[in-house]
């Protein structure tokens, strides 16, 4: 509210509520540094585990960072842009979310310093910035080369993104599987490997033990033999993938069919016979002996099939009818006039098993396979939920291992590095910039910081200890955190994507320098769950994220 001689001037309406200045600042970085803190104590081999309860009843236990996020119902606006970067960070690298949402967090807790030193913001984003730009090119540096062939290394990759998670107690047999699964779906074009892991799903199921998680060079689908008298098991299997209906079509346009006699009912209910009849004919014809149908198959459909010895699945996902297609080869048909031999894909096997309690199809044996399936196995469904996110995780690291070529020593190595060398460039830069690349370089301390307070270490040994080696030059020295010691992480096989620091140490800067440039917050008072505001020009803005002038 402002006053004009005397007279008050309404500006916001009644209810808003407005935050200014350093006021802001404080509380966009304190909300910021929250989110950080909940899953900070997840970080590394050592991390603890959260246990999520939703409104429902509903338990998660993880200690995945973007999963834990994702989960918590998070209200504060800057809190939300903080749990953003974990989303982008999953999207992009698969790895490093926590990693990423703890530099923010500490980016902002060293940048609050500098407020209170009378820094402005402005120039703490600039020297932020500017430091993030030195990092990049100091990482890119210190990269490790990657080659396709090199199974050894992709391994150690797929490993290390798995350590301290569920999928820790079978990890060397699921990181064969990972690189394997990786290795089936990678294409080459102009020179560049290419990793779509949508083409390898993931089917999970309870009952024996992580050990016997296993790759199916071919699909897995959740589904059973539509009748029961249809072939279980097909050897040398020509597969049909249709995307629509084995039923008679219904017509485009309204139509009335008036019938006068019970011989023309029966002339009737012959021809939808023989149209079916006719469709199943087709397909007999063309070779197929398994039918993969998107949508439903009509009863006499099905028995017609099961006469012609047919095994028939209906009601496929859409992402599992392409990943069949792309499995085995096969052509996926709208129409099943135009069939011909050459549409249909091959597969040594296709048969119905009982995993657990529940029958599955599975589609075994394709040549050269661009799509497979991982089933993952466990004794509870928690594990094996937290099984499957370890997986994959480790799955998108390789790929993006491959696609880059470039890996890095984990383990707070390149952290330390990137810190000491920033230290030593800062002063370049001169005024007040410098302080900010000094105060950037300081914070990304805190994933050493954090893996040694995580395994229970003395952190300031560690640090110490971590900073003595890389000034004597060893850039790949880490915290093994077992014993406690600083080892060569390249040496000891602890790898990760290049990607997945870029990505981290991007993401934390952009959100960092956002908040520290917002220094007003206005936020529209929370609307009632009646409708008597529906008329008013702001809408349901709800809670702090509407600004309604």
């Amino acid at each position: 509210m402002a006053t004009l001689q005397g007279q008050p001037v309404l500006i916001l309406k009644e209810g808003t509520q407005r935050t200014v200045g350093r006021d802001a600042q404080r509380m966009n970085i304190l909300a910021a540094r929250v989110i950080a803190e909940a899953v900070r104590s997840t970080l590394g081999p050592k991390g603890m585990d959260k246990m999520l309860v939703d409104s429902l009843g509903d338990v998660v236990i993880t200690n995945d960072g973007v999963t834990i996020l994702k989960e918590i119902d998070v209200e504060h606006p800057a809190a939300k842009m903080v749990v953003e970067i974990a989303k982008t960070q999953e999207n992009e690298v698969g790895d490093g979310t926590t990693t990423a949402v703890v530099i923010a967090g500490e980016l902002l807790k060293r940048a609050e310093e500098l407020l209170d030193n009378e820094i402005h913001p402005t120039v703490i984003a600039n020297g932020y910035r500017l430091a993030a730009e030195k990092a990049m090119e100091i990482l890119r540096e210190i990269a490790i080369d990657v080659s396709k062939e090199d199974e050894e290394t992709l391994k150690k990759i797929a490993s290390t993104a798995m350590t301290g998670k569920g999928a820790e107690v079978a990890i060397d047999k699921l990181s064969e599987i990972v690189v394997k699964a990786v290795k089936a779906v990678a294409e080459e074009s102009n020179g560049k490997i290419e990793v779509d892991t949508d083409n390898i799903k993931i089917e999970k199921r309870t009952g024996a033990s992580v050990e016997e998680t296993e790759l199916i060079e071919g699909i897995v689908l959740d589904k059973e033999v539509v009748h029961p008298g249809m072939p279980k098991k097909v050897k040398n299997a020509k597969i049909l993938v249709f995307n629509g209906a084995l039923e008679v079509k219904e017509t485009e346009t309204d139509a009335k069919i008036n019938i006068t006699d019970p011989e023309m009912l029966q002339k009737f209910i012959e021809q939808e016979e023989k149209m079916i009849k006719d469709m199943v004919d087709k397909i007999a014809e063309a070779g197929a002996n398994v039918v993969f149908c998107q949508k439903g198959i009509d009863d006499l459909a099905q028995y017609y099939l099961a006469k012609a010895g047919i095994l028939a699945v209906r009601r496929v996902k859409k992402s599992d009818i392409e990943k069949i297609a792309k499995a085995c080869g096969a052509k996926i048909l709208t129409d099943l006039r135009d069939i011909s031999s050459e549409d249909l894909g091959e597969a040594e096997l296709v048969e119905e098993k009982k995993i657990g309690d529940e029958k599955m199809v599975f589609v075994t044996g394709c040549k050269n396979p661009k799509a497979v399936t991982i089933l993952v196995r466990g004794g509870t469904e928690h594990i094996v939920d937290e099984i499957a996110r370890g997986i994959e995780d480790a799955l998108k690291v390789v790929a993006v291992a491959l696609e880059d070529g470039k890996v890095v020593a984990g383990a707070g190595a390149p952290e330390i590095e990137l810190s000491l060398r920033l230290k030593e460039w800062a002063p370049s830069l001169g005024g007040r910039e410098q302080l900010a690349a000094e105060a950037f370089a300081a914070a990304l301390e805190i994933i050493p910081k954090t893996l040694a307070e995580n395994a229970g270490l003395d952190p300031i040994d560690v640090l110490v200890d971590l900073k003595a080696e890389h000034e004597k030059g060893n850039k790949y020295a880490g915290v093994d955190v077992e014993t406690g010691k600083v080892v060569d992480m390249k040496e000891a096989g602890v790898l990760e994507p290049l990607r997945i620091k870029t990505q981290a140490i991007e993401s934390a800067t952009e959100v960092a320098v956002m908040l520290l440039r917002i220094d007003d917050v206005i936020a529209a008072k929370e609307l009632s769950k009646g409708k008597e505001d529906e008329g008013d020009e702001g809408g349901d803005m709800g809670g702090m994220g509407g600004m309604g002038f």
